[in-house]
């Protein structure tokens, strides 16, 4: 999962911002109190397609999931794994009664963003992105 990640990092331009150990990875996903949940695609014991996700809360909508990531190798993109990944996302969604999904997407992501268009999302370019660091 996390070769997935890296490989998300590189194709965004930005494979320094993954600074995540592995031992943070596994036990945040895995641990006692998983704060991240997700779905993979398997080919050959390999893992070659990720969706991540974890529910956070709207004051306005309530419960909704928020789709860390969604990756697809590059060697099999094109095959409808990511169809499959997010068409189940939206099971676990109506299963959790959870009243939507959110994401971001980089706005230079053409092929990302055509995928969303087919199950007719909503793009906001309202709001901005914001983050700081804590240590």
């Amino acid at each position: 999962m996390m070769e997935l990640v890296r490989e998300l990092a590189l194709y965004e331009k930005a494979p320094e911002q993954v600074t995540v150990t592995l031992e943070h990875f596994e036990e945040a996903g895995f641990g006692p109190q998983p704060v991240w949940w997700a779905f993979v695609a398997e080919s050959e014991g390999r893992v070659v397609a990720l969706a991540l996700y974890y529910i956070r809360y709207s004051t306005w909508k309530g419960s909704r999931m928020f789709l860390e990531d969604i990756i697809v190798t590059e060697s099999f993109r094109g095959k409808g794994i990511g169809k499959l990944l997010f068409d189940r996302l939206i099971e676990e969604a109506r299963e959790r009664k959870l009243n939507g999904i959110v994401w971001q997407v980089l706005e230079w992501n053409e092929p990302a963003i055509n995928f969303y268009k087919k199950y007719h999302a909503a793009f906001d370019p309202e709001w901005w992105n914001a983050s700081i660091e804590v240590s």
